[in-house]
């Protein structure tokens, strides 16, 4: 862990001098609260050496690891025929949740609930997330996709599948910029309705309940802005670090050893090669499934002062 740690801060510290191209934030604004970071990079951090994954296929291209092929387990939950008697089928039906400041800035650390929520970050992926949504699909668990805008823009059509079949839909920032929190206020509000209204373009009728902010480096001003616009702002409980890819059983043992009612859980179907990712997915969830309710972020009504208020772009303005 302090081999990892050490070579995380001098990735972030030598990316610095080199900040995204963005559009011009206007005049100097004073010094903003330094971002709160509690995790790795998932877009951006370079894979350790102990790193097993496969290379990431070009996009549109199919996986060599993807599990299309792979023969069904006799033994797993026909999703089309649920147990009554399971703890995941008695989930009630949607409610506000509790209050819960507990994450950096006042953000959100718990699901809400008994339910463990999954949560899916950086996508949508022309593989990795079709991968994702059959493995959830064949278990029957709904999860929380935080999308990032760029990516909404180019595969609408998987947003539109993410929310079709019952998932809940979070805004991860249009280019997922480490820096946004840090931002005048204007440019964090231009870019978080950006991506909502990408999403919504994308997914007519389905709310953008959440954000999250990209690497984990909230500031008060991003929090306030989500809020503003309608947004809870969610963080994590367990953090599998598979944007490391340290491999599928890394990644199991450490979501289903921590995993306890409420949490909510960091992984991700974009951002790298999400094989293993994918593969833990089908330990994680039949074992969650035996001991705890998994069900998505519950999907917030907007308000209405926000529908009125929304900035409204066309499709060749996103």
């Amino acid at each position: 862990m302090t081999v990892t740690a050490v070579a995380t801060s001098a990735y972030l510290l030598g990316s610095s001098s080199a900040p995204a191209e963005r559009a011009d934030p206007g005049p100097t604004p004073a010094p903003a609260p330094e971002p709160t970071r509690s995790g790795p990079d998932p877009d951006l951090m370079p894979p350790p050496a102990r790193s097993t994954a496969a290379p990431s296929s070009p996009a549109g291209a199919p996986d060599p690891d993807q599990l299309d092929g792979a023969q069904p387990d006799p033994d797993r939950p026909d999703p089309e025929q649920p147990d009554p008697d399971h703890p995941a089928a008695r989930l009630p039906a949607y409610a506000p949740l509790a209050p819960d400041r507990s994450g950096p800035h006042g953000t959100r650390r718990t699901s809400g609930s008994a339910a463990v929520a999954l949560t899916f970050d950086d996508g949508p992926h022309p593989v990795h997330t079709r991968q994702t949504l059959d493995v959830l699909r064949q278990f029957g668990v709904k999860a929380t996709f935080c999308l990032v805008g760029r990516n909404v823009v180019a595969y609408p059509e998987l947003v539109r599948a993410i929310a079709a079949d019952g998932h809940t839909l979070c805004n991860h920032s249009w280019s997922h910029d480490f820096d946004l929190g840090g931002y005048p206020t204007a440019a964090i509000r231009a870019d978080l309705i950006r991506t909502s209204e990408a999403i919504r373009v994308a997914a007519p009728g389905h709310p953008v309940s959440y954000y999250r902010q990209p690497g984990g480096f909230w500031t008060p001003a991003v929090v306030e802005v989500a809020r503003e616009l309608g947004m809870t702002s969610i963080h994590w409980t367990i953090d599998p670090a598979d944007y490391f890819q340290p491999g599928a059983g890394s990644i199991t043992a450490t979501v289903t050893a921590q995993a306890v009612p409420g949490s909510i859980v960091l992984l991700h179907d974009a951002g790298g090669n999400r094989t293993g990712t994918v593969l833990a997915l089908r330990s994680i969830l039949p074992n969650l499934r035996q001991r705890l309710l998994v069900d998505a972020l519950p999907p917030m009504a907007e308000p209405a002062d926000q529908r009125s208020r929304r900035l409204h772009l066309r499709t060749g303005q996103l």
